[in-house]
Order: structure tokens, then C-alpha cells, then sequence
């Protein structure tokens, strides 16, 4: 799997967290080297082969326009590698300094937006499972470059200041001219903030792919997208490590997470408490 890029500092990581933190997403170029990088995407390429031989489409209308745009489901039951990719040190890092420790991997998918490819739907990954107010982050995506992502050949647009809106009325009804593209080289990541409005851009370019793998965790509250007991072989749930099967929800406790720690009674409301109250 290994280890955080030694070339990624912990200065720019600590200042890619604080620009998360205030603007809803940051990028960290050079997590995965060259080598590195093509393999993954070489790999993906596979992991939708395999996808259509099992029976999962690779292309969901009500999500896209046109079947220019090829979207890769379960890549975690594909393909060993990509259950390297969702644990890769620096994404478990910058998921936890905004979940905290508590977390549950919720989804891990690809989009290979060919040319000729067009915009899905406006949203907040928030937006789609928790309704409004949205006052905290109880979502986060860790967004892989496995291609150049410029404007052109069909980057995510997102509305920035948009990890601000609270409610969906304050949506600006003027969105479309508001939209900027998150633009990295091949290898970098992109971690995005659940409260951003965003969509996938469109790819008006004649010959080049955009591939991105998209990694997203959630507080362990909010149900996840997957159900990681039923799609995982056994054999595979057999060879998780004991924080991925935690992340996966597929203890007996499933997505219990920890909102309050309890206390007994006595401990939190002592008897000399009481008889004064």
C-alpha cells in the first residue's frame, strides 16, 4: 500500500487540511508516482471489464446524459488494489482530521469521462442522504487522479464558498455561471468536502480521458451506500485487516458509531447531586 509520498511535506499537508477546512476541498499533488499511477489506471480498465462479465452496468442513465461517461461500481470486490487505494495513509489522514476516528467507508467508485461526455446533476454528496440544515461535514470524498483533470476533458465543477450553503433554497438559482473546475495532474488527490455543490464536467476535448476514482466515508451514523456484507466475497472479508472491516461495517454492530459516550448513572449524576436538585 505504502506509506504518505515522502515528497508531501507535513507543512502542505497541515495546509491542505486547513484549506479544507475553510474552503470545502483542497488538492495534494504527487501521492502516487508515475509507475504507480498507470497501473492503477491500467487496472481500472480491468476492474470494468469484470464489472459487465458480473452483470453491473457501467453506465447508469438516470445519472448521465449519454454513455460517454463509464462509471466503475464495488471497485473494493474488483480488484485488491483499490482496497489499497480507500486505506492509503494520507486519505485515512485527511479523512480523519474531518470525521474524526469514527468513520465508515461508504462507497468507492470510477467515472471515465470520455469525450463527448456531459454534466450530471447539481448536488452535495450531503444532499443526497441527509436532508437539510447541513451544519456539520458527515461526509467526505477522496477524489483519485489517474489522468490530468483540466477544465477541457471534463473536471469536476464546483460552486466555491458552496461548504458554506446550510439549506438547499440558498442554491443560487445563477449555479451554471458559477461552476469552476478542480484542475490537478495525474496522480494527485482531490479531497472534497460532503457539503459542496458540484458536477461532473463535460469532456469537449477529441481524444483525452479524465479518470477519477472517488472514495467517499461518511459518519458513522448515515447508512452507507454499499452494502459491504452482501457484495464482498467471503474470501476477501477473510484477508480485511481489523480497521477495514471496522470502516466496512461489517461487524455484528454494523454502522453503530459513537455519538455520546455513556457514562453510568451514578458516575455522571452522583446521589449528592440528586438529593440538591
Amino acid at each position: 500500500m505504502g506509506s504518505i509520498a515522502p515528497e508531501i511535506s507535513k507543512d502542505a499537508v497541515e495546509a491542505a487540511k486547513a484549506h479544507l477546512k475553510e474552503e470545502g476541498w483542497c488538492v495534494i499533488p504527487n501521492v502516487l508516482s508515475e509507475e504507480r499511477n498507470k497501473e492503477v489506471l491500467d487496472r481500472l480498465w480491468a476492474a470494468k471489464e469484470a464489472s459487465e462479465k458480473q452483470g453491473d452496468p457501467t453506465r447508469l442513465a438516470h445519472l448521465d446524459p449519454n454513455e460517454s461517461n463509464i462509471r466503475v461500481f464495488y471497485l473494493m470486490q474488483l480488484d485488491v488494489i483499490f482496497r489499497e487505494l480507500i486505506q492509503h495513509p494520507l486519505a485515512i489522514d485527511m479523512v480523519k482530521s474531518v470525521l474524526g476516528e469514527n468513520f465508515l467507508i461508504s462507497n468507492f467508485t470510477a467515472n471515465i469521462a470520455r469525450p463527448g461526455s456531459k454534466s450530471m446533476g447539481l448536488h452535495s454528496d450531503m444532499s443526497l442522504v441527509v436532508p437539510d440544515p447541513w451544519k456539520e461535514i458527515w461526509a467526505l470524498n477522496v477524489i483519485w487522479c489517474l489522468t490530468d483533470v483540466y477544465h477541457e476533458n471534463g473536471a469536476t465543477l464546483y460552486i466555491p464558498g458552496s461548504n458554506k450553503i446550510v439549506y438547499e433554497e440558498e442554491v443560487p438559482r445563477n449555479a451554471r455561471k458559477l461552476l469552476r473546475p478542480f484542475e490537478a495532474k495525474a496522480g494527485s488527490i482531490i479531497v472534497m468536502d460532503g457539503r459542496v455543490w458540484h458536477t461532473s464536467g463535460a469532456n469537449i476535448t477529441q481524444d483525452s480521458d479524465r479518470a477519477l476514482l472517488f472514495g467517499y466515508y461518511t459518519a458513522p451514523h448515515l447508512r452507507q451506500q454499499v452494502n459491504w456484507t452482501a457484495k464482498l466475497p467471503e474470501e476477501v472479508k477473510n484477508e480485511l485487516s481489523p480497521a477495514m472491516t471496522d470502516w466496512l461495517g461489517l461487524r455484528v454492530n454494523a454502522n453503530t458509531g459513537k455519538v455520546r459516550k455513556l457514562r453510568y448513572l451514578d458516575e455522571e449524576f452522583p446521589e449528592e447531586e440528586k438529593a440538591t436538585s
